[in-house]
């Protein structure tokens, strides 16, 4: 005869164990310290003969009142079941066992299988996603300090497989809050391919960024609109007198003063600087067209360096970052102050260079000189063979020019002539 959950429940431990059968090989085991086991006995054809074996399936419990279905669902992966539940067990074991598979083999298998899942992170499926991008290691490495600063502290350590779209959802948001819409997308492509790579050697199952791939609205910011002189003047009084970082407002004024890109102004090192003769040597590995450029310094550049090496002159970047002073400060410094001052959306720290470039070319200084100034390739196979002019002279007198309208703009004086 079947038992009852009734006769499980009120079950009293004796002197020594004793069973309590239900069939098709199930009973329940009680102990003389009040435990109660489900057990389930089997034969398996080993080698053409039959051995008879047990099966220890958990324990038997009586669920509280109100166990949601999750709550019931960590219960069972703790091995304690009712005794539907157990039941439903001895059915799985008894499939097993018709193919010749023995249940208790299988379930370690399996603890083995999941214990190995677990070890393989998101993170660690990153860095070898990383390892095999054909990419330069300095774009490698600025990659791999985003996804630092902004997806592992949220998802690194869990395993891939275990990440929802929940997860990606809560580390989009974060990023378009904290860091601005270009991060968060920039963070999203990442993302979905670690997950790529996961799915193709089958360590995941799906892309749980695909299904909130649009929830983050898309960045807005007018990147490559130039800004106009009053909004020049404007942008530079409101830097001035944001009170904060003095090395964040050097490097914004270090970008503005020679054009350069947003990542090689905050990492300029000291030992790229001859200020005597006011060049800037930025070597191959940190442009982007992995080229060296040489950069002409306007006097107002000169004059605020010699003014901050006491300050981080005894560090190897001209600007450090606040907290470890081994490393230079984040670009993104540069969008957290624009969204203290209210210009977040209206103006991106890459328009810089297309605002002097437009501005530049309205006074009428070649063009030549503007792109080499900006590091721009020559789009012309044939001439950038046989251009190899630096400019240097030319570009000095075009970029003091240049610092000198920035002076003058900030002080509102933009109609006057230079």
């Amino acid at each position: 005869m079947a038992l009852t959950d009734t006769q499980c429940r009120t079950a009293k431990p004796r002197e020594k164990a004793y069973k309590l059968t239900d069939g098709n090989g199930l009973y329940l085991e009680v102990k003389p310290n009040g435990v109660k086991a489900w057990r389930y006995r089997f034969e398996l054809n080993s080698e053409g003969i039959r051995k008879e074996s047990l099966f220890a399936i958990g324990s038997y419990v009586t669920p509280p009142k109100g166990e949601t279905h999750g709550q019931a669902e960590e219960r069972r992966k703790g091995r304690s079941f009712t005794l539907s539940e157990a039941r439903e067990e001895r059915m799985k074991a008894r499939s097993l066992v018709a193919q010749g598979i023995n249940p208790a083999h299988y379930r370690q298998q399996e603890r083995i299988k999941r214990d190995h899942e677990r070890a393989i992170t998101f993170k660690a499926v990153t860095h070898e996603w990383l390892s095999l991008k054909d990419w330069e290691e300095i774009t490698k490495s600025r990659r791999l300090k985003m996804l630092e600063r902004v997806v592992f502290p949220k998802i690194g350590e869990l395993p891939i497989k275990d990440i929802k779209p929940a997860h990606i959802l809560e580390v989009l948001k974060t990023a378009a809050q904290n860091n601005g819409p270009s991060v968060a997308a920039e963070a999203k492509r990442s993302m979905s391919g670690v997950f790529e790579l996961a799915i193709a050697t089958l360590r995941a199952d799906s892309d749980p960024v695909y299904p909130v791939r649009k929830a983050v609205p898309a960045n807005k910011t007018q990147h490559k609109r130039p800004l106009s002189a009053e909004e020049i003047g404007q942008l530079l009084r409101d830097v001035d007198s944001h009170g904060g970082r003095h090395e964040t407002l050097c490097a914004f004024m270090l970008m503005w003063m020679t054009l350069c890109r947003p990542n090689e102004a905050v990492e300029a090192e000291w030992s790229e600087f001859d200020l005597e003769k006011a060049l800037w040597c930025i070597p191959a590995e940190r442009m982007k067209k992995r080229k060296p450029h040489t950069v002409p310094l306007p006097r107002q550049a000169v004059a605020m360096l010699k003014a901050l090496q006491p300050i981080t002159g005894k560090y190897a970047h001209l600007f450090p970052h606040r907290d470890v002073r081994t490393r230079p400060m984040v670009s993104a410094s540069f969008r957290q102050m624009l969204n203290v001052l209210g210009w977040g959306g209206k103006y991106s720290p890459h328009a810089t260079r297309t605002t002097g470039s437009t501005r530049l070319n309205e006074l009428g200084y070649s063009a030549d000189w503007i792109e080499r100034q900006l590091a721009h390739t020559e789009q012309n196979t044939v001439r950038r063979t046989y251009n190899h002019a630096e400019y240097l002279a030319d570009r000095a007198e075009m970029m003091q020019q240049w610092a000198d309208m920035l002076d003058l703009w900030k002080d509102s004086k933009a109609d006057q002539p230079i």
